[in-house]
């Protein structure tokens, strides 16, 4: 027992201990949060492959002169800022958070108190406690005048814990009763919650399957830019000719069109729009692709308090006993007694929290003597002048155990409720032999406080096959019996879970077969979330205490509460500000509306990126078969100016408003795969139409200015045509403002072509009636092919296809 030390440090440390214990680095030295810099923010949002690739095409281009062909440079800073913003955003929200959650302990240094930041704190510091305060460092308990401590952020059990002096106490800990005084031992990077902290502390992107299929086509699309490009210069310098600068302006323009440079574009403003319609719901999204990852889980791991029960108790019943009748006690004088005691108790614990809000009426009685309650007697008792001494306190130590009023309140306790007695007692409460001889009034019965939308989320859940896991470290069947309340298959079978196994295989049948897990330690949490993985599961974890760090952190996508811990809330991707659960099903809603939207936009993208290769290549074999066999070299048809105007409305602005469409399409993996069973084959059909338009345009390295120009537009006209029906196939099933939005897209175009200004900026010339009727019955040609292409691949595929949703309410 420390009790000569707690003796010598009665006053604290002196000024000259402090400053030793500074000089020998013996302070809270806590780790930084688990976040990225704005430094570390900004170089990954700009030091990314597309903008790498743009960057080099764009440097190209302002080397030949032509400003205006690299319009597609504006790009690069788009792709970069929208990420940067909302990153900075998220990581600013939460540093506000941390301020003002932070404690400041009081200190007693030299024998006087004084509050502190909690990076002033050393070892061996003497800290003051009272209700309410943080423990900010680990230490042993000094002096305890009825100390009651809130262990639930460490060790999810919701009962507070009675501290003795010489009891350990650990950071991350609340006082709820009581007050005292304990000495830091550890400190800084030793202290408890400071470990799991630095544990969980290294940055880890969410996983995420759009970003990860949308990186692998951009490096197969890395790896076709190299021979792409060296064939498209051979053919522009050594087939066709071209000086040096049209011979560049060629080579990025047929490589530009190769780069799905939009497609990230607009995946981030679905993403960054998301993150602001949820902003709206008081949920804060630290990593754009987060809500995706949420779209796509099918195990929500859930604690129980703060996440389906709210903080706190409630009174349920009041149930009279037999022996209060013989003492003329009635209902309403046993909750008039309630209500005194509840308002007089100089330190309500939750139960009696619970009782004065139930109860808020109190009589007006006079009282005459106290007895607090404390873990020791497990009871506590008011006197009042002419009612009588009242006690509340456990019944297995107010009543016997053989009487049926204990057979009662013990059955009530097995379902999960908390249970006390209201008795009468025949002495005064502060008396040295009180209570003396109690009479049972009531059994006052008190749970848990469930979440009015609790219910409802969990029905929403289940409606989309996601799978629900309570694990907590509250009581097993307290567990059992709220997620019994919610109607949660297996709530009425809870297992404890110092009887689950070790291993992660037998561990995973049982997270199989059963729902509901209590007493939970931190690192069975983690390891519960790992078994899940290890089956398939993309598995999200909610959370708000620092024992469910390490589990947020190895869970597909962490939800931590705004009010829970600073710790959660820095590495878990989505915080609920308010504290709701029930907003998760909105972001899963706004998932599917983004992944949906977005994998229907990356057709269009990845469309382009097709016929660009293959129109890349076919150029430049035609240019080397000139060299071989000695007929007349063939140029690139398209200027940049022209690839970036045929991408305006077959592509960047549809593709726009279509990202931002309602969509409550459910989540599916296999997003490159299905994505290019349309991309493939209307790619290709629109790089052969193109190529062969353009072969039936093309006049030959003489040609004139105005017959390159008019080779160049015929091609144009018949890709532009083939790429607008590829997005009306996208754009089905047909609404009224999808038909509006092809509309505008054709007379857009029609409105590019035949403008004397427009024509002349953008180098167009459809003046030749027999080349532009080559162009048209090219383009329709395509048309039929690519039309062909989508029902017949559907029919192969045993995919239903319609133009017109079924019903009012089907996905538009």
């Amino acid at each position: 027992m420390p009790i000569t030390v707690q003796a010598a440090r009665a006053t604290g440390l002196t000024a000259t201990e402090v400053a030793q214990r500074r000089r020998d680095g013996l302070t809270n030295d806590v780790p930084d949060r688990a976040s990225r810099s704005v430094r570390d923010i900004v170089r990954a949002n700009v030091f990314t492959r597309i903008n790498a690739i743009l960057g080099v095409l764009f440097v190209l281009v302002l080397a030949t002169g032509s400003l205006i062909d690299g319009m597609f440079g504006l790009l690069i800073v788009a792709n970069s800022a929208v990420g940067i913003i909302q990153e900075v955003r998220a990581k600013r929200t939460l540093d506000r958070l941390a301020i003002v959650g932070q404690a400041r302990p009081t200190v007693r240094r030299d024998g006087r108190a004084a509050q502190i930041p909690p990076k002033d704190v050393v070892l061996d510091d003497l800290i003051e406690l009272g209700p309410g305060d943080q423990i900010v460092v680990d230490g042993v308990v000094a002096e305890s005048e009825l100390l009651e401590v809130d262990e639930s952020l460490l060790t999810g059990e919701a009962d507070p814990v009675h501290k003795e002096t010489g009891a350990q106490v650990l950071s991350g800990s609340y006082v709820v009763a009581g007050s005292g005084a304990y000495r830091a031992t550890k400190v800084g990077r030793d202290a408890y919650a400071a470990k799991l902290a630095e544990e969980a502390s290294k940055f880890t992107l969410v996983n995420s399957e759009l970003r990860s299929g949308i990186n692998t086509i951009l490096k197969v699309i890395t790896f076709l830019l190299i021979p792409a490009g060296a064939l498209s210069i051979y053919n522009q310098l050594f087939s066709s000719g071209e000086t040096w600068r049209p011979a560049v302006t060629g080579m990025v323009a047929a490589l530009v069109p190769m780069v799905p440079e939009g497609l990230v574009l607009m995946t981030s403003i679905a993403f960054a729009v998301g993150v602001v319609r949820l902003g709206a719901r008081k949920c804060l999204v630290q990593e754009l692709p987060a809500i995706e990852g949420l779209a796509r889980v099918d195990v929500v791991c859930a604690d129980k308090t703060g996440t389906l029960t709210e903080t706190g108790m409630r009174l349920a019943e009041l149930r009279m006993l037999a022996a209060a009748a013989e003492i003329g006690v009635d209902d309403t004088e046993a909750r008039r007694a309630l209500a005194a005691m509840a308002g007089d108790d100089p330190r309500p614990n939750a139960s009696v929290q619970a009782i004065a809000e139930a109860l808020p009426e109190r009589p007006g009685w006079q009282h005459t003597a106290v007895a607090p309650f404390s873990s020791a007697k497990k009871w506590s008792g008011l006197s009042y002048a002419g009612h009588g001494n009242w006690l509340l306190g456990a019944p297995d130590v107010l009543l016997g155990s053989d009487s049926a009023d204990a057979d009662t309140a013990e059955e009530l306790g097995a379902s999960g409720l908390r249970v006390l007695l209201l008795a009468r007692a025949d002495r005064s409460v502060d008396a040295d032999d009180a209570p003396g001889t109690v009479t049972p009034v009531a059994l006052v019965v008190l749970e848990q406080k469930i979440r009015p939308d609790a219910r409802d989320t969990l029905d929403y859940f289940a409606s989309q096959d996601v799978a629900i896991k309570v694990i907590s470290g509250d009581n097993a069947v307290s567990v059992g019996a709220v997620a019994a309340t919610l109607g949660l298959p297996g709530g009425d079978h809870p297992v404890d879970a110092r009887k689950l196994p070790e291993d992660r295989d037998e561990l995973a049948e049982e997270l199989e077969r059963n729902s509901t897990f209590g007493r939970v330690r931190p690192d069975q949490k983690r390891a519960v979330v790992g078994a899940l993985q290890s089956r398939g599961h993309t598995v999200a974890m909610t959370g708000d205490g620092v024992n469910d760090v390490l589990a947020l952190k190895d869970a597909d996508i962490g939800v931590a509460m705004g009010s829970g811990s600073p710790a959660t809330r820095a590495v878990a991707q989505i915080v609920l500000l308010d504290n709701k659960f029930a907003t998760l099903p909105y972001v899963v809603g706004e998932g599917r509306r983004v992944i949906g939207n977005i994998e229907r936009v990356s057709n269009l993208f990845l469309t382009k990126t097709v016929y660009s290769v293959l129109l890349a290549f076919l150029v430049g074999a035609a240019g080397v078969g000139s060299q071989i066999f000695g007929y007349e070299p063939i140029g690139y048809p398209f200027l940049p100016r022209h690839v970036t105007i045929a991408a305006w409305f077959t592509i960047g602005i549809p593709a726009f408003i279509l990202s931002l469409a309602p969509n409550n399409e459910r989540a599916r993996s296999g997003f490159v795969g299905r994505v290019m069973r349309l991309a493939i084959p209307s790619g290709v059909v629109i790089g052969l139409a193109t190529f062969v338009a353009y072969l039936i345009a093309y006049a030959g390295p003489e040609a004139s200015e105005q017959q390159k120009m008019q080779a160049g537009t015929t091609a144009l006209i018949t890709l532009i045509m083939i790429a607008v029906w590829v997005l009306a196939i996208v754009a089905r099933p047909y609404t009224w403002w999808k038909v509006l939005l092809l509309s505008v897209s054709v007379a857009a175009y029609l409105f590019l072509f035949t403008v004397p200004f427009t024509q002349e900026f953008f180098a167009l010339d459809p003046s030749n009636p027999a080349l532009t009727t080559a162009a048209l019955v090219c383009g329709a040609v395509g048309i039929a092919l690519v039309e062909a292409a989508w029902w017949i691949g559907a029919a192969l595929r045993g995919e239903e296809r319609t133009l017109i949703p079924a019903a009012p309410g089907a996905r538009a």
